[in-house]
């Protein structure tokens, strides 16, 4: 059995030492309380008032619906394919318009991509087709 007291037996130390972690923190968080309040309060202004109210502009939309026997109407107004172009130019320079392009399911193809050759022509970009949902489809 070995003496404990022997001076070259020394017990190893399995404890972190956090004085210095500890010193550092606070040097930091001096560091911090200081210079928070120069930062909030750096230049003084004026701030103006101004009312909260929003103007909301709400675009225009064209309704363009295209039949299956291949009538083309804008707004309800029945046109010939070929004034569809002026038509819509006519619009687009009095405010940007959105389109909605209603089609009949069983319109020809060709028509409709006259549409929106057409659309395209008179500088409008934003359009959608406009489909009802599949389940009111299906219930009749």
């Amino acid at each position: 059995m070995a003496i404990l007291g022997d001076a070259e037996q020394e017990d190893l130390v399995s404890e972190i030492n956090v004085t210095p972690l500890v010193d550092v923190m606070l040097v930091l968080l001096t560091v911090f309380i200081v210079t928070a309040p120069l930062l909030m309060n750096a230049v003084k202004v004026k701030l103006p008032k101004a009312s909260a109210e929003v103007a909301i502009t709400v675009p225009k939309t064209a309704h363009i619906s295209i039949t299956d026997a291949g009538d083309v109407f804008l707004d309800q107004q029945k046109l010939a394919l070929e004034t569809l172009t002026s038509n819509l130019g006519t619009l687009k320079a009095q405010q940007d318009p959105a389109v909605e392009i209603y089609a009949d399911e069983h319109a020809e193809y060709g028509i409709v991509a006259k549409v929106l050759a057409a659309i395209q022509r008179a500088g409008i970009s934003k359009f959608s087709f406009v489909m009802s949902p599949d389940s009111a489809k299906k219930s009749s």
